[in-house]
């Protein structure tokens, strides 16, 4: 028998813009910590942009052309 994961996977990126991504696929939502510690969450995200992300040579360069703008978002949490 094959486990499920239910919980989305938090990702370490090597990035001076962002920490760490999580993707939940089911909700389409992408969870994004930068390293100034602001949280952000992204809303109908296709698993297509998040795999571009993990792919991308520069993270802030993916995410200021391809996810900023692009998608509806709530702040998590304040930078510090």
């Amino acid at each position: 028998m094959q486990m499920t994961r239910t919980t989305p996977a938090t990702v370490p990126l090597a990035s001076t813009l962002l920490a760490s991504v999580t993707y939940d696929i089911g909700a389409s939502r992408l969870t994004l910590v930068f390293c100034d510690r602001a949280v952000y969450l992204y809303f109908a995200v296709p698993e297509a942009i998040h795999q571009g992300l993990l792919a991308a040579d520069s993270k802030g360069v993916f995410f200021n052309r391809q996810i900023r703008t692009r998608f509806r978002y709530k702040r998590l949490r304040q930078a510090e």
